[in-house]
């Protein structure tokens, strides 16, 4: 049985194509998404919840599974001075979606500020989460652009050795 939620009834009220994939209800990396999805892994975007030093709206930065969230240059990008990633517990109180299915596209009348990694530019379609654990989306990269109100930037660098970066220090 093929899931439905409000992402879902949002996508087909706004005749945006998109698929559906289904996958195990617990928390996966982006990359075990893509793995399992048998993608490339550039292709499966993850949304990493971004704090503001000074307070205000948390960020939505949107960036492929095979890279880390650029604080420097999201806050350079942003005119912020200073940005974190917070626990996956905070990431969860701000959004109130578990980790492993928060989405911009389930958060979209909750006035986060969406930012999404430039290199989703050089894809027709892309992978993200449908808004709950286990529930992917494929849909075409302007579709999410347009709809999120999604600015681009390079907002994004090669993870390092062992790194997830997914959330902030206090989870590792």
């Amino acid at each position: 049985m093929v899931a439905t939620n409000n992402v879902i009834r949002l996508l087909k009220a706004r005749h945006i194509p998109f698929e559906v994939f289904e996958l195990p209800p617990q928390k996966l990396g982006a990359l075990e998404t893509a793995r399992r999805l048998g993608v490339p892994p550039q292709r499966v975007f993850k949304t990493i919840v971004v704090v503001r030093e000074g307070g205000g709206k948390p960020i939505l930065a949107v960036i492929p599974g095979t890279r880390a969230v650029d604080l420097k240059a999201l806050a350079a990008f942003l005119g912020e001075k200073k940005l974190r990633v917070p626990t996956q517990r905070e990431a969860e109180q701000l959004t109130g979606l578990q980790a492993g299915g928060i989405s911009a596209l389930a958060l979209l009348q909750r006035g986060f500020q969406v930012v999404v990694d430039e290199s989703a530019l050089d894809e027709e379609t892309f992978h993200v989460s449908g808004g709950q654990r286990g529930l992917n989306l494929r849909l075409p990269v302007r579709a999410f652009l347009d709809l999120t109100r999604a600015r681009t930037a390079q907002i994004s660098r090669p993870l390092a050795e062992g790194e997830t970066a997914e959330f902030g220090e206090d989870d590792l």
